[in-house]
């Protein structure tokens, strides 16, 4: 799957969780956040170079695999520190559905308890 189209369906599942909204706070980077909270970094679309995105891993487990995908690395500014993981979308990345369940857990750390009740709710 090429690198747009990952950012692409990786996006969607985001945009489907309980309360989560797109924006724009840097020009043309995306971001999703959930109760004014960002819960994934998606960068700019169209850009196939530099596709990547960006989630809080809380779980010691799941941030380790983050980590050890290709050309991962601990995000930026000092998010790092905080569980944030900085993961390239390329050939060599995590399948889409195991970004999709990176995406769920960073919002599961974000979103308030009664969003991730209905997430929850079959």
């Amino acid at each position: 799957m090429t690198p747009l189209k990952a950012r692409a369906k990786v996006r969607e599942f985001a945009l489907s969780l309980p309360g989560a909204v797109e924006e724009f706070p840097w020009g043309d980077s995306a971001v999703v956040k959930v109760n004014k909270k960002i819960f994934a970094f998606l960068g700019a679309d169209g850009n196939a170079e530099t596709a990547g995105i960006s989630v809080k891993l809380k779980n010691e487990e799941a941030h380790g695999h983050a980590l050890a995908v290709p050309g991962a690395t601990p995000t930026a500014y000092g998010l790092g520190r905080s569980g944030w993981v900085s993961i390239p979308l390329t050939g060599e990345s995590a399948p889409v559905e195991l970004l999709c369940d990176w995406v769920e857990e960073s919002y599961r750390v974000i979103a308030p308890k009664r969003l991730i009740a209905q997430l929850d709710t079959p």
